[in-house]
């Protein structure tokens, strides 16, 4: 069968997602087992978002909505835009190669980073398109190295900020000093799947960007703080224009009636997005003080993620603490490999995490 596959695919490294629950148990032998390996919401869902896709259950014998009015509406009296300002897809990743079968011709290239979100590089591949790749500086985007890959070629820029996996953020001053060195021709896509944990004042206000730039493209998700990530829901906001041409690419039907209903009801529900904001403050405070108290390098994170230095391999770290049902992310595939990613849990999950570091530190010192 190799010699069918196209050849470019044949290079693609794919990506791998944290370890899932059930087969560390399966596998290990184990009846007790935490994930902190892929950012998802701890605390579980909006009561009324649950309530909502209870009540849709009745109509999963038919197609859902395949233009997502009502939820789409929602979005534009949320961020004073139109409708038609938005796509709905399948998660981010959907619409990260929606943008690409949109816009990248074939001789076309697409600027990102090293050590950041995995799927750019990846969806891209699956194209055959090319990827320039500036190295992180100080674990935050290099924009200044950025800037200098950008040629007549240049058709996409992906920024992830806050950045996964490393927690950084880029300022406003930062982000508006690069758009205005950006060529119009040029999009500028910011992913900012972590928004809703920012905890300081100069963010970006990407939305205003997009209102006076038509080359600004903004993406969101309903799978971290709204935790609704099994629905895999996510959102993009662009130029009206832009939007049109997505959507004749974009496949009929592919948001759910469940993800609409829940992706509708949990943006109603502001006290809940409040406690999972809270709460993952608190437990970031807390892991931040235990990981001092060891003597381990870290960085603050605007997300509910934090990136550890381990001083030693951090895929040899993540087999021994998944022996003791514990997961984390190895950041091996990021190339950084004395790193773990770990996800705030709950009070007892990060409590336990960090009890099961101690642990295995202490037997591999």
């Amino acid at each position: 069968m190799k010699d069918l596959v196209r050849k470019h695919v044949l290079n693609i490294k794919p990506y791998i997602a944290g370890k899932p629950i059930e087969e560390t148990k399966r596998q290990l032998g184990l009846t007790k087992v935490i994930k902190l390996a892929s950012n998802e919401n701890p605390f579980g869902t909006s009561p009324k978002a649950v309530s909502a896709m209870k009540k849709a259950l009745s109509a999963v014998n038919r197609y859902p909505d395949p233009q997502g009015y009502y939820l789409k509406k929602r979005l534009a009296r949320h961020f004073k835009l139109e409708p038609e300002n938005f796509v709905l897809g399948n998660g981010s990743d959907e619409l990260i190669d929606l943008l690409i079968k949109t816009l990248v011709e074939p001789d076309e290239n697409i600027i990102t980073s090293e050590g950041t979100f995995l799927e750019y590089e990846i969806v891209a591949s699956s194209h055959d398109r090319k990827v320039k790749k500036a190295a992180l500086r100080y674990f935050k985007y290099d924009l200044e190295t950025m800037l200098k890959l950008v040629d007549k070629k240049t058709k996409l820029i992906f920024i992830s900020n806050p950045n996964n996996p490393t927690g950084t953020y880029l300022t406003k001053y930062e982000v508006a000093q690069f758009l205005n060195a950006v060529p119009q021709r040029v999009l500028v896509v910011l992913d900012e799947a972590y928004d809703t944990f920012i905890d300081v004042d100069d963010f970006p206000d990407s939305v205003s960007y997009l209102k006076r730039r038509k080359n600004v493209v903004i993406l969101k998700t309903f799978s971290k703080a709204y935790g609704l990530a099994g629905l895999r829901l996510g959102y993009l906001i662009a130029d009206a224009e832009l939007v049109h041409f997505m959507e004749r690419v974009r496949q009929p039907f592919n948001v759910n009636i469940l993800a609409q209903a829940g992706g509708l009801a949990a943006m109603e529900d502001n006290k809940f997005l409040k406690k999972t904001r809270r709460l993952t403050i608190q437990g970031k405070n807390f892991i931040y003080k235990e990981l001092s108290s060891m003597g381990l390098g870290f960085l603050p994170s605007e997300t509910n993620f934090v990136l550890i230095d381990v001083a030693r391999d951090g895929m040899d770290v993540f087999r021994a603490m998944l022996k003791f049902g514990v997961i984390v992310r190895d950041m091996n595939a990021y190339g950084l490999k004395n790193f773990i990613r770990v996800s705030i849990g709950t009070q007892k999950e990060n409590e336990r995490f960090v009890r099961v570091l101690r642990k295995v530190l202490k037997e591999k010192s």
